[in-house]
């Protein structure tokens, strides 16, 4: 073999190991690193003197496998502790708290992470702007998760409860002549009762119950009062705290409407939140 052969073998050689560690499909196979090194190493030194062809392999194997071990060792481009290769966030911000995948914290899980999120306590499952706030649709200060009444006017003046008047739960029914509350009419209250989990300690929510002017006044007034009782009783058996909730019942002294017509008198007959 002449040098100039064995030189290009060699030349062949060591680019065959620096090329292929190069890249994962070989370094991540150190016994083919170090079959190339002891290739590149044996063909190098046969070049000087064959008797050292063996010992030159063997250099080579060693180096072949300690290079292609350095190409191996894993990295962490974003500096959250999570090697690259288990990082399915390489690129998170720097300094930022991130889970076992290297993936920023989203602590109330509506999709902004912690470290860009501005109300970082938000209800599960509640729409969020990009700075991760809850979005209030109207504009009157209260999320639309906690606001009963998010299509109020805007620039409108409005309570605790985020309406502009006191709610009237016009789909919260009874039996006739009855305080028990129909299944539908406890249905009609499962949004109502979502948002008032929300309310401030501070806040008082009297339910107040009202009849029209069919009957004695006395009669109107404690069956208004079951109703409005029957109502808080329900609210508090789905979870909400009974504490500055009140049930007060106002018989037909309070009517919105005319009492000499049935349109009115439906009208009339009602349960409503009165927040403070």
């Amino acid at each position: 073999m002449t040098k100039t052969i064995k030189a290009l073998v060699g030349i062949g050689a060591i680019a065959f190991l620096t090329t292929g560690c190069a890249t994962k499909s070989w370094y991540n196979d150190p016994i083919t690193c170090a079959i190339a090194g002891a290739a590149a190493g044996g063909v190098a030194t046969y070049q000087q003197d064959e008797d050292y062809a063996y010992a030159g392999a063997l250099g080579g194997a060693i180096v072949g496998a300690t290079v292609c071990a350095l190409l191996h060792t894993d990295g962490d481009v974003d500096g959250d502790g999570v090697s690259d290769s288990e990082d399915q966030c390489p690129s998170s911000t720097l300094g930022a708290e991130v889970d076992a995948l290297g993936c920023e914290l989203d602590a109330d899980g509506d999709g902004v992470v912690d470290a860009k999120d501005q109300c970082p306590m938000t209800p599960a499952g509640t729409e969020v702007d990009v700075n991760g706030c809850a979005l209030d649709t109207d504009g009157d200060g209260y999320a639309d998760y906690k606001d009963h009444c998010p299509n109020s006017p805007e620039g409108a003046e409005v309570n605790k409860l985020g309406c502009v008047n006191d709610l009237v739960l016009n789909d919260v029914n009874f039996a006739f002549d009855s305080a028990e509350m129909t299944e539908a009419g406890k249905a009609a209250l499962e949004d109502d009762i979502a948002r008032l989990k929300y309310r401030d300690d501070g806040d008082l929510i009297t339910i107040e119950g009202h009849t029209d002017s069919i009957g004695s006044a006395e009669y109107n007034q404690a069956l208004s009062q079951r109703r409005a009782e029957a109502v808080l009783n329900h609210v508090i058996s789905e979870g909400i705290g009974a504490k500055n909730m009140t049930a007060v019942g106002y018989g037909e002294d309070k009517p919105i409407a005319d009492n000499e017509t049935e349109e009115g008198r439906q009208e009339n007959r009602r349960v409503s939140f009165h927040a403070e």
